[in-house]
């Protein structure tokens, strides 16, 4: 009698414990990207949080705030700005669209004949499209339309990415503060599950994860910034819009290009030609720069991953994880990647690869 009494409690017990867990799992899973992207923006800024909290002598709750306050500034900002106009400027495209039923394709300017070699022939193309493109515009003012109305119904989904990404820095607030003693015991959990093969493994993800924060996310966030205030000066229209454009293109090759040229194209077209030729400087020297000059500066100190698995882990995430999985798809994809990688690739002897000397050490 005592012993089925003592194994009824035992499975209550179990039972009780079972419930606990699944309970946390529900509370917790509508949240669970914004958990991992706050555990991976930390452990991706925890020098500069040391280096922060050297400076303040040890203060944790305020280091932890200025860094909180700085991650908003950079991150959260400039999508919430998006957000606010994202509805208004789609509402009037529609509006131009619909008002501009009857238009057609504009001659092209003067200078363009005044090309050497090839602009008359670009002047003659010019004209006879806008003689045959009105069908043309016939079946893509419905597209663009009904496109509209797509972005329209989705605004939700944005919205829902944003709050999930300001739940996220609320959490890197908690984990800078208090994270420490967790990366502790973390490590304490590897080493004694992997022996001293877990040191490598941490490593190959540090360095992993430093990569694609600093030279896909961070660079692509420089390059959406650079873009927007170059079309500000230009006076392109929705310039805040239009950098969100290119931070999404940064991580296809060239796919800023394809932005900055179009504002190019249209001052051209619009006559402003000087406006036109900064546009084309400024696109060439300072935000194709960064992606040419800073993007493989970084991925050379770190792991060099395909372009594939940038683009599938963007992708993927987007499907997976809505707006955040932005940032979290390529992370997670490239860590696993490159633990594949180190896990399928021992030496000849049959022992795991050493440590290169470039790779970056453990986060602390």
């Amino acid at each position: 009698m005592v012993k089925n009494k003592q194994e009824i409690e035992r499975f209550a017990g179990l039972a009780l414990i079972g419930a606990v867990v699944v309970g946390c799992g529900l509370i917790l899973r509508s949240f669970a990207s914004a958990i991992i992207w706050a555990a991976i923006l930390c452990f991706a800024t925890w020098p500069v949080y040391e280096l922060l909290l050297k400076g303040l002598r040890g203060r944790h709750t305020l280091a932890a705030a200025l860094m909180t306050v700085a991650l908003v500034l950079v991150l959260l900002t400039p999508f919430l700005v998006v957000g606010l106009s994202f509805t208004d400027n789609i509402q009037s495209s529609l509006e131009w669209l619909n008002s501009h039923k009857e238009a057609s394709i504009p001659p092209p300017p003067e200078w363009v004949s005044n090309i050497p070699l090839v602009g008359p022939k670009i002047a003659a193309s010019w004209l006879e499209l806008t003689e045959s493109a009105e069908p043309i515009l016939e079946r893509a003012r419905p597209w663009a339309q009904k496109s509209g109305m797509w972005l329209l119904q989705h605004s939700l989904d944005f919205a829902q990415g944003v709050f999930h990404l300001g739940v996220s820095l609320l959490i890197a607030f908690f984990l800078y503060r208090d994270g420490q003693g967790a990366v502790v015991r973390l490590r304490q959990g590897f080493q004694q599950i992997s022996g001293d093969y877990a040191q490598r493994l941490l490593e190959v993800v540090t360095t992993t994860v430093k990569s694609v924060v600093y030279g896909v996310i961070g660079t692509g966030l420089v390059q959406g910034v650079v873009a927007g205030v170059g079309f500000g000066i230009v006076g392109a229209p929705s310039p805040v819009l239009l950098g969100l454009f290119t931070f999404f293109l940064s991580f296809v090759p060239c796919g800023p290009v394809i932005i900055w040229i179009g504002v190019a194209i249209r001052l051209f077209v619009q006559d402003q030609f000087g406006w036109g030729v900064f546009m084309v400087v400024y696109g060439l020297f300072l935000i194709s720069s960064i992606d040419n000059i800073i993007k493989p500066y970084i991925f050379s100190r770190g792991s060099k991953l395909p372009f594939i698995v940038m683009l599938i882990g963007m992708l993927g995430g987007i499907a997976t994880f809505g707006f955040i999985g932005v940032f979290l798809g390529p992370i997670l994809l490239a860590v696993g990647y490159s633990l594949m990688k180190e896990l399928i690739g021992p030496n000849p002897a049959g022992n795991p690869a050493q440590p290169t000397e470039k790779t970056a050490p453990a986060a602390q």
